[in-house]
């Protein structure tokens, strides 16, 4: 079968590699139907993303019908439709026993320290799959789950409720899933951007307020969203050295701080940014159990994952989707790769 394979920073190619066969019982052969490309794809390609090992087959947000199971397999059956979640944990370290196994110390996540899903076919335990209704969501859809899974989590370690005033750095997929997902717990939403385009997206799927930072003094806006209290929660999307500061800045005292970055880049904090406002700062990664929660978001249509699908690649054409994602970043949301 064919695989996207990256051999080491910006050198990505179609491969050839085996077909997995169900060898466990607890098995499940998925024929992969689509893919959404998300930055920490990029940052892979890149070489910005701290966490990858290379060579590695890509791809953890990707959905396909089931193939094949194994003998023990009893509620799925050749063409269900299925996403799959992709944190792999020990199970037994200190975050697993404390329920945090997205950070487990020997985390692996699928597409990034093992081969991920940008193949034609993929194999899996039972227990990382999800079965999705065919009459409630296309197969392009269902490979958006794991993306808003990564929303649903950081609302979850902001503690997110109806009434808060949440502020997002950056409209991009990342950004617009936890906006969604916050809109849906009945927070409100200023979401930030440098494109119109994408602000004009972030509108359109809901946002309570927009903020072009390169046309407005961002402080000024956040304490209009805010009356004067600054962010209930902040969520940082945007991932830059100065963007953590900004954030700080912009928090109400007693705020929440989530951060996104995979970066290594360091940030000066002085710990008065802390203390003074007695700010809770949340780290998050991938997603600790939230496929249930977005499916049934999905399901319910609470929040509108086609809309920020903006293009469509065949997956032999991975290249060229990802030069179009590093030369044209204001007209591309969401890359989805077909099978």
């Amino acid at each position: 079968m064919k695989a996207v394979l990256v051999k080491a920073p910006l050198e990505v190619e179609v491969v050839d590699v085996p077909k997995p066969e169900i060898t466990a019982p607890d098995e499940v052969l998925i024929k992969v139907r689509y893919g959404g490309i998300c930055g920490s794809d990029i940052g892979i390609y890149s070489g910005g993303n701290a966490f990858a090992t290379y060579p590695r087959i890509i791809g953890h947000e990707f959905a396909g019908t089931v193939e094949a199971v194994g003998d023990a397999v009893k509620d799925l059956a050749p063409g269900d439709l299925v996403s799959v979640d992709i944190v792999n944990s020990c199970g037994h370290c200190y975050a697993c026993r404390t329920g945090h196994h997205n950070v487990c110390k020997d985390l692996e996540v699928t597409g990034v320290h093992r081969d991920g899903g940008f193949a034609e076919y993929f194999k899996v335990r039972r227990e990382m799959v999800y079965k999705l209704d065919k009459a409630k969501l296309s197969e392009a859809m269902a490979c958006l789950v794991e993306p808003y899974s990564v929303g649903a989590e950081v609302n979850a370690r902001a503690q997110v409720s109806a009434g808060d005033k949440v502020v997002v750095f950056g409209s991009g997929p990342a950004g617009l899933a936890i906006m969604q997902v916050a809109l849906a717990k009945g927070a409100e939403v200023l979401i930030t951007d440098i494109f119109p385009q994408r602000l004009q997206l972030a509108a359109e799927m809901g946002a309570t307020r927009t903020v072009n930072v390169k046309e407005e003094d961002l402080k000024t806006a956040v304490m209009d969203f805010t009356a004067g209290e600054g962010a209930h929660v902040l969520a940082d999307a945007v991932c830059l050295p100065q963007s953590i500061l900004d954030a700080l800045d912009l928090l109400a005292p007693a705020g929440r701080l989530v951060v996104l970055g995979t970066g290594s880049a360091p940030s000066e904090i002085p710990q008065m940014a802390f203390t003074k406002k007695g700010i809770n700062v949340f780290g998050t990664r991938v997603n600790n159990h939230r496929f249930p929660e977005v499916i049934s978001l999905f399901e319910q249509g609470k929040v509108t994952p086609a809309k920020m699908h903006t293009h469509t690649f065949k997956f032999t054409d991975i290249a060229r989707a990802f030069e179009l994602l590093r030369t044209d970043k204001s007209q591309v949301c969401k890359i989805l790769l077909e099978w």
